[in-house]
């Protein structure tokens, strides 16, 4: 009798426990995106051109929520999400790259699993339609990390990617940017976290680099732990912005490393390197990051970033400015 009370109380003990802890809102799936941060003002905009960033921004979720939902791996959500955001102008990355001084476009992307580490990434590349798949391919087919220009390009034909000539790039928006220099042009970038079904994390970044670019200049959206990143311990992250100041600080990976060894969360992390040490060190741009138990970050330090999430339980947004 004695030990069936204790075998009671012991039950109730631990079903009290159970109640007291805090309830957790972990997703089965998330999917984040971006479309380039910088002075993205409403004035500057008017209600056409931001009824098309804003449904683009949604055709691109949808794309790689349907894969989600039906149990896909995350790697195929963010190549299918930034395809679509590649093959359009509106953004600095595949058909709407940004001009070179040279008047070309080079094109850079990477991508990388947070199960494995595993990372592929291109820089410099001026004939391959969407770089994100030539970088996917380089991680999954190449015992390389990253490969750049001329042999960026030669890799692609083996692989049968599909290339275009210069012309395809060519976008009048681009070109009389290229003429005027405009520094917002500066901040394009796409890119794309998702945390699958099966609890990977994956990170995409593709852009077309800086406008007005000389001497070969790469940034940071193809350099893993700068513009992306990924650890199915911590977090996925893109980043979009001055890529100088995203490679001196690598930021992506400094974000998970706040996490890792100083237990700080998503948000936290992402305030402290984007809102604090960028920012004093003149850093402009912002993050998209979602964590292991599919938190969301949106971090930003300019007037704007195209950005939007969509989650398991219906949860989703789209956003362009600062204050909404």
């Amino acid at each position: 009798m004695k030990h069936h009370l204790i075998f009671s109380l012991l039950a109730i003990l631990l079903i009290s426990i159970a109640a007291c802890k805090p309830k957790t809102n972990k997703q089965d799936w998330v999917i984040v995106i971006h479309g380039g941060a910088g002075t993205i003002v409403r004035e500057n905009m008017t209600p056409e051109i931001e009824k098309q960033y804003r449904d683009k921004l949604t055709e691109a979720l949808d794309t790689g929520a349907a894969i989600l939902k039906q149990g896909g791996e995350g790697i195929d959500a963010v190549e299918a999400t930034i395809r679509v955001l590649e093959d359009s102008p509106l953004f600095n990355a595949g058909k709407g790259a940004v001009f070179t001084h040279e008047g070309r476009n080079e094109l850079d992307a990477s991508i990388m699993s947070g199960k494995d580490l595993n990372a592929g990434a291109v820089a410099g590349v001026g004939d391959v339609k969407n770089p994100i798949t030539l970088a996917r391919a380089v991680m999954e087919k190449s015992p390389h990390v990253l490969l750049s220009g001329r042999g960026a390009s030669e890799f692609a034909a083996q692989q049968g990617i599909e290339k275009v000539d210069s012309s395809y790039f060519y976008t009048e928006r681009r070109w009389k940017s290229l003429q005027k220099a405009i520094a917002a042009e500066k901040h394009g970038t796409v890119g794309c976290v998702v945390l699958d079904s099966k609890g990977n994390l994956y990170a995409g970044t593709s852009t077309g680099g800086m406008t007005n670019k000389s001497f070969g200049r790469i940034g940071d959206s193809p350099i893993i732990g700068a513009g992306t990143y990924a650890n199915n311990e911590t977090c996925a992250i893109s980043a979009t912005g001055h890529g100088e100041f995203f490679i001196r600080y690598t930021v992506a990976h400094d974000i998970s490393a706040l996490m890792q060894y100083k237990g700080l969360s998503l948000e936290e992390a992402a305030n402290r390197v984007i809102m604090h040490k960028l920012l004093d060190a003149g850093g402009a741009g912002g993050i998209i990051g979602v964590d292991h138990d599919g938190n969301v970050a949106m971090v930003f330090n300019t007037p704007g970033m195209y950005r939007g999430y969509k989650k398991a339980d219906g949860e989703s947004r789209v956003a362009i400015y600062k204050d909404e």
